[in-house]
């Protein structure tokens, strides 16, 4: 009797999709260097033809200064926290709204979908400059709100109409036999959704969910015109008072360049994770 060997389909897509995602994340990592030396050389040649004096030894103090043996963090750092803070909130209250709006377009309550409906349309179709202007020039003071919450809540609903698309596409995309077995079993539908549905849409999800994600923290900057104290806000303040144009700018965008690298790796290396699993 001839005994056949084992079929070893199942080890060769984990290989693959692993040398993937790390082909992926090398290549946005080379790209961002890329894309940043550049800039960097352009800037070095615009600053030789104004005949520009770098003044490289006074960046530490933004960071940092030993005082009487105390640590004073510089504005950079503080404005560093202030968008990890503004980016952090904003980005949970942008998935909770885009699940929001997922879930209404997808059932079968006709209020529910066109609510949804004119959500997307009225933030996607609108700059994120007006509807910043709009939250704190006009809800903000009806409302009560500080330029902060201001700020949180318009980068939460214009990304979270953004989120709530690739929510929608990763549970449209679960296979319709998924929702039948579901349904075969007797599962009521928070268990459909939490423990078949939304589970095997998160390969789909996560990496344009992690483009949003980037994107959020890239648009936190914008803030900077209501003065909210950022990164952004910080920067621009030392260059008014230092005249380090150049200096501040390169040390500002490499700030955001590492945590949006360091941001996308992570998600890369969860993405591997649940492949792992798969397998």
């Amino acid at each position: 009797m001839v005994v056949a060997d084992p079929p070893l389909t199942k080890k060769r897509p984990k290989v693959a999709t692993s040398f993937s995602q790390t082909a992926r994340t090398s290549l946005q990592i080379f790209q961002a260097i890329i894309v940043f030396s550049i800039l960097a050389w352009v800037s070095y040649r615009g600053a030789l033809a104004m005949d520009y004096n770098w003044q490289w030894y006074r960046v530490p103090r933004f960071f940092y200064r030993v005082v009487d043996g105390d640590i004073i963090w510089g504005p950079l750092v503080l404005g560093f926290i202030e968008t990890l803070r503004l980016a952090g909130i904003s980005i949970i209250f942008a998935i909770l709204i885009g699940l929001v709006t997922a879930f209404a377009r997808l059932s079968n309550s006709l209020a529910g979908k066109w609510i949804a409906t004119f959500y997307l349309e009225a933030i996607r179709n609108t700059p994120l400059l007006v509807q910043l202007f709009l939250f704190y020039f006009v809800l903000a003071p009806i409302f009560g709100m500080d330029r902060f919450w201001a700020g949180v809540l318009c980068l939460s609903f214009f990304e979270g109409s953004f989120a709530s698309e690739i929510i929608r596409g990763g549970i449209v995309g679960v296979s319709k036999d998924q929702y039948e077995a579901s349904d075969a079993i007797g599962l009521n539908p928070f268990d459909k959704y939490t423990k078949i549905i939304i589970p095997q849409s998160l390969p789909l999800i996560l990496p344009p969910l992690t483009g949003l994600v980037i994107s959020l923290i890239k648009h936190s900057a914008i803030v900077s015109v209501i003065a909210v104290s950022e990164l952004t806000t910080a920067g621009m303040n030392l260059i008014s008072e230092t005249f380090m144009a150049f200096e501040i700018w390169f040390i500002v965008a490499g700030i955001y360049l590492a945590l949006t690298v360091t941001l996308s790796a992570g998600v890369s290396l969860f993405e591997r994770h649940l492949e792992k699993g798969k397998y």
